[in-house]
């Protein structure tokens, strides 16, 4: 794999892998992708940290990366966005990602194979990442946190249909009480309780009637996510719950308490 550093100034190819980079294969899964932004001061020495955004179901990634353009140029940072596609083994499963394993592939360890890649070839700082998600993105980012604090510096939780609570009495998705037999990781909510949470949500995205249509009948987007606040506070997490008036179910809309909440983590 060519790395950014290894071709002269001037070469072609610094210009494909700086700014809006083309969509690269997984290295491990290549039924999944990614594509990058990395900002035209790029340097090698810079070694820029990541910010990964997760789409949602209708994985419209390249209005998730644009959107968050000028908050890359601004702190010098790479975006990442993954793209895990409708129908894998199941033409009409838009599901797969949002819980983490499914048909097979653990999604968690695709994303780690792409932070890997990243810090290859643009000498990158993936140590620790800043993760959001909106919708399925949303359940995705808040799912990685139980398994993978260690590689998380904040979390932006948007809109999830789904959640899971920090309960050992419950199965996964529901709680964490079989991630030792499903994942090989015990949830540990003293180092889920380091990372900080913002979760938002649209005022007006009640969501049931989508969510009953997917069989998840009951609360709305809001209670949801309300249930998730309560849960994470009670084990110590520091949890920013925003709620932004006049917004349906919008990533666009939700993405400037995003922007706000990592800023202010930047700037400390």
């Amino acid at each position: 794999m060519i790395r950014v550093e290894d071709l002269p100034a001037a070469h072609p190819g610094r210009r494909l892998l700086t700014g809006r980079t083309p969509f690269f294969a997984a290295p491990g899964e290549p039924r999944c992708s990614y594509c990058a932004y990395v900002p035209r001061s790029w340097t090698p020495e810079a070694r820029m940290p990541v910010l990964v955004a997760v789409h949602g179901t209708g994985r419209n990634v390249g209005a998730l990366r644009e959107g968050l353009i000028p908050f890359a140029d601004r702190h010098d940072l790479i975006v990442v966005t993954p793209l895990f596609p409708v129908g894998i083994d199941d033409p009409d499963d838009v599901h797969n990602y949002k819980t983490l394993d499914a048909h097979g592939i653990r999604f968690d360890l695709v994303l780690l194979e792409i932070l890997e890649q990243v810090r290859v070839r643009w000498n990158a700082r993936v140590d620790t990442v800043l993760l959001s998600g909106h919708s399925g993105g949303g359940q995705f980012a808040h799912r990685f946190l139980y398994l993978h604090p260690e590689r998380l510096a904040a979390v932006a939780v948007s809109a999830p249909g789904g959640v899971t609570l920090l309960d050992r009495s419950l199965g996964w998705p529901a709680g964490i009480g079989d991630t030792r037999q499903r994942f090989g990781i015990t949830v540990d909510p003293t180092a889920v309780a380091r990372v900080p949470v913002l979760l938002v949500v649209g005022a007006d995205d009640d969501g049931r009637a989508d969510l009953a249509a997917m069989g998840e009948s009951g609360h709305s987007r809001p209670e949801r996510l309300d249930r998730l606040a309560e849960d994470l506070t009670r084990h110590g997490t520091a949890v920013r719950h925003v709620m932004v008036p006049g917004v349906g179910h919008s990533a666009a809309g939700t993405q400037p308490p995003i922007v706000d909440f990592f800023t202010g983590l930047l700037a400390e």
